[in-house]
């Protein structure tokens, strides 16, 4: 069975008029590395960095001037392969990490998921290093949804949204985007024909199903699902992204 959606110039009017009106420093910054490939690097300690984002944004405000936001933009970020590799507890390091800097909403769960997928990742030897690697090489559709399915069933803590945001943090991703409230709730005022909340998202299945609307109503309008995703995130922030607060 396919569906078959009628996505008409109103509806691609409606992308334009949102691309028009949020044209700033995220949107540059997401172009720059997730469309034209500039600054992409891949190594343990970015890697890190990313999946303590990934934690930390899950159910708490990110914006440039929120306290997980100010965080994020250390320079340089305190958890580090390094110090990892010394550490006989990592999740007990994580939680002083957090704490020192006034991270304290969902500390303990955080903190062991941290821990239990750096223990993963340790255990396969890096290999998601090449991985990461392969897709940058390798990226399509079909590869980008391949892989961000493989980090949803293997990382604790993240699911459809957060494996997705990994990847587009990275910027190895155009099509697959982490539809999170900001993007249900613009989707639900643009007219999305289902009624979207959080919870049905969870389930792979669903947002598959969501995420290739976004993608046909993309592909109309002449624009990545990645550059539709910064617009409607920034939107959501008061214009404070600028070019010097952008975090990764």
């Amino acid at each position: 069975m396919k569906i078959s959606w009628n996505i008409n110039e109103s509806d691609i009017q409606k992308v334009k008029n949102v691309m028009k009106e949020n044209d700033n420093f995220f949107l540059k910054n997401r172009r720059e590395r997730n469309v034209e490939k500039n600054n992409i690097e891949i190594n343990k300690n970015i890697i890190i960095l990313n999946l303590m984002m990934c934690l930390l944004t899950s159910q708490q405000r990110s914006g440039p001037n929120s306290v997980v936001g100010k965080f994020l933009s250390l320079k340089p970020f305190p958890v580090t392969s390094e110090l990892i590799a010394e550490s006989e507890n990592i999740e007990s390091l994580i939680k002083q990490i957090l704490q020192k800097n006034g991270l304290t909403r969902y500390i303990n769960k955080i903190s062991a998921f941290f821990a239990e997928n750096i223990e993963r990742i340790e255990n396969e030897n890096w290999n998601l290093i090449s991985k990461l690697e392969f897709l940058n090489d390798n990226q399509s559709k079909e590869t980008e949804r391949e892989l961000a399915d493989f980090l949803n069933d293997w990382l604790k803590g993240f699911g459809p949204k957060q494996s997705r945001n990994f990847l587009q943090a990275l910027g190895l991703t155009k099509y697959e985007l982490p539809i999170d409230s900001r993007i249900a709730s613009w989707l639900n005022d643009f007219g999305f024909p289902v009624s979207l909340t959080s919870s049905p998202l969870s389930d792979k299945g669903y947002y598959h199903f969501v995420s290739d609307v976004i993608q046909e109503l993309c592909l109309k309008a002449n624009v990545y699902p990645c550059e539709l995703d910064a617009v409607i995130f920034s939107s959501f922030d008061n214009d404070e992204w600028t070019e010097k607060n952008i975090m990764l």
